[in-house]
């Protein structure tokens, strides 16, 4: 079969592998139907994930058909269509009893890390791929959700909404901010208007991004780049500040603005991936009694969603912005690499 191979950072190529074989009986053989690349594997591609070698097959979202399946596997059979969790959980161990299956305690991989495809093991970047623990880490895809939406489903829907909206413990009447409108971000702005926030604000550098915001949700938008943005938003608040805010980007700049925001007794909800520290003024921060949460997505929600997207509760369709053949990968990755110039959101891959 064809898949995009890591080569090292800054190297990829599109060849042909092994397929994938079924290695344990709680596994499924998928073929791939849609799939999708995430910031992430641009991460990857820098060197940033260095559990990551040499020869690993990308990608951790996607949607495919079983083509064959486990002896132990009861409850899919070949044929099935299915959304592939980026959150890969076995449903025996402490912590997916406690249903944080991003710290499942699974033999795949290392311990401790619910995300494989694409890190730890062959991802979704592929004709073919195999799938463990397949009963508690697919989703059978209802007739109401194309392939491109589930592709949506596998990981920023949930990301945006459990540790953005969830964590960020957005309640009916609060004033939002999401700084950062990138995929994840915009995906926190879809969910949150589940919850029935008054306002939810949209912050980034790029006002063509703020703007696309209100798509998904956003009542309002502020682009960061002006000088007076700050009181733009005290401005849409009671002065206060901001009841939740929620970094969407992974720097220290974006982490600070969101703790300039927020308002005593507020919360902040870190989504962004972080590649270097950032300072925590504990100094002046212990006396405002602000929650601060993070983490990395379980997809525990990711049903809910399902159920929602089926409905068209929420604007799922909006965060695919390219669509491209999967043997034309190389050049998706060109596209989504330079976002800033071609506006790129959710580019879809489909065989």
């Amino acid at each position: 079969m064809k898949a995009l191979v890591y080569k090292g950072p800054g190297e990829k190529s599109w060849e042909d592998v092994p397929d994938p074989v079924i290695q344990q009986p709680t596994d499924i053989i998928v073929k791939i139907d849609a799939t999708t690349i995430c910031g992430t594997d641009l991460h990857i591609l820098k060197g940033d994930v260095p559990a990551v070698t040499p020869g690993r097959i990308l990608g951790h979202e996607g949607v495919g058909t079983i083509t064959e399946i486990g002896a132990a596997v009861t409850t899919l059979k070949v044929g099935d269509q299915v959304i592939l969790s980026c959150i890969s959980a076995c449903g025996k161990c402490s912590y997916c009893k406690k249903g944080v299956f991003s710290h499942c305690l699974g033999d795949e991989g290392a311990s401790g890390i619910g995300w494989i495809f694409g890190h730890l093991i062959d991802g979704t970047q592929a004709e073919y791929v195999r799938v463990p623990y397949a009963e508690t880490s697919v989703y059978v895809l209802p007739k109401e959700v194309t392939p491109e939406l589930g592709c949506v489903l596998s990981d920023i829907l949930p990301t945006g909404h459990e540790i953005g909206v969830q964590y960020g413990a957005i309640k009916a009447g609060d004033v939002v901010a999401v700084v950062g409108a990138g995929p994840v971000g915009l995906a926190a702005i879809a969910t949150a208007g589940l919850y029935g926030p008054s306002r939810v604000i949209s912050i980034d550098l790029d006002a063509n991004r703020t703007e696309a915001a209100k798509k998904f949700g956003a009542t309002d938008a502020v682009v960061s780049s002006d000088a007076d943005w700050k009181q733009q938003v005290f401005a849409l608040t009671d002065g206060l500040g901001v009841d939740v805010a929620i970094e969407a980007v992974g720097i220290p700049a974006t982490w600070q603005m969101c703790l300039d925001i927020v308002r005593p007794a507020g919360h902040v909800a870190n989504v962004g991936v972080h590649g270097k520290p950032v300072e925590l003024a504990l100094q002046d921060l212990w006396i405002s009694n602000i929650t601060m949460t993070m983490g990395l997505v379980n997809t525990n929600t990711l049903g809910t969603l399902l159920k929602m997207v089926a409905q068209n509760k929420i604007p799922a369709a909006e965060f695919i912005s390219h669509r491209f053949a999967l043997g034309d990968i190389l050049e998706a990755y060109d596209v989504f690499g330079r976002a800033a110039e071609t506006k790129a959101l959710k580019v879809i891959l489909t065989a």
